[in-house]
């Protein structure tokens, strides 16, 4: 007995440390990150690097914010954000819904195309992207942004609404129909609750997808509609690369989308659990 407690004891002792050691590597980037962006400028560029600042101070983020065109582009960031998710949202419910309630050939060869076209560079379509929006006049502006965001974003989206969907037994929509719900009223009023944690997970998603999306904001804006990534990317001199305010900024950057998951974690985690017990 003794020897079987103490082959369980090492067991979820290297468990943990594995366990902590992933989490360490994983976290170092970003903690890293944070702590450059506390350091003196002479500091961010020492040879060899420091981990910890030798002097804490703020000045970095007063010159990443005080840079012209930061605030703007971190209100374009969000405002695209926000309205690529909100369509990913509006097209992906009714199109998941129709493919996992109705079942028919067309809807999984749908689906099917989704998940190619999600294996697609987005390199390969952002050069027709750039002719298109120009010619409906929506190049460098956020919503023309967001319509191209929404084409990465989209096909994921789908894909896991479907998912969500398909946990959903199917009596539930009977018993609404029975009570006078047509198949709208039962998608609303009582499968979307039902989903909402899946929901929460798709629209975390899509907001990561255009609020991290580099190559798109590089290729449709120029001035108006210029997200914060590619105002990172433009802290450069003659002398090199600004580390100081680049990581000052990377780390303001960070904040909204950790709140965002604090604030949706319950919907998160019941979204992610979905389906997994049944009966």
């Amino acid at each position: 007995m003794t020897t079987l407690t103490a082959r369980r004891t090492g067991t979820r002792t290297l468990l943990w440390a594995l366990l902590v050691s992933i989490v360490v590597l994983y976290a170092f980037p970003f903690a890293y990150l944070l702590l450059t962006s506390f350091k003196t400028p002479s500091d961010a560029i020492a040879v060899p690097p420091s981990i910890l600042p030798k002097t804490w101070s703020l000045e970095n983020f007063q010159r990443a914010l005080d840079t012209p065109g930061v605030i703007p582009a971190f209100v374009n960031s969000i405002s695209t954000a926000v309205l690529s998710t909100i369509l990913s949202l509006v097209l992906a419910v009714p199109a998941a819904y129709g493919i996992t309630r109705f079942g028919t050939l067309s809807g999984r060869v749908f689906i099917m195309a989704a998940l190619v076209t999600r294996m697609v560079p987005p390199v390969a379509i952002g050069v027709p992207l750039v002719g298109m929006m120009g010619a409906i006049g929506l190049r460098d502006t956020p919503t023309g942004l967001a319509i191209a965001h929404t084409t990465i974003s989209l096909p994921l989206s789908i894909w896991l609404m479907a998912s969500f969907f398909e946990a959903v037994p199917r009596e539930l929509e009977e018993a609404a129909k029975v009570d006078g719900c047509g198949r709208l009223g039962a998608l609303v009023r009582v499968v979307l609750p039902v989903v909402s944690g899946g929901v929460a997970v798709t629209a975390i998603f899509a907001f990561l997808a255009s609020w991290n999306e580099f190559l798109f904001s590089l290729l449709l804006t120029a001035v108006e509609a210029q997200t914060t990534p590619i105002v990172i990317a433009n802290f450069q001199t003659q002398y090199g690369l600004q580390w100081g305010p680049m990581t000052a900024l990377a780390t303001v950057y960070s904040i909204p989308v950790i709140l965002l998951t604090l604030v949706l974690q319950r919907r998160i985690v019941a979204g992610l659990t979905l389906g997994a017990v049944k009966g």
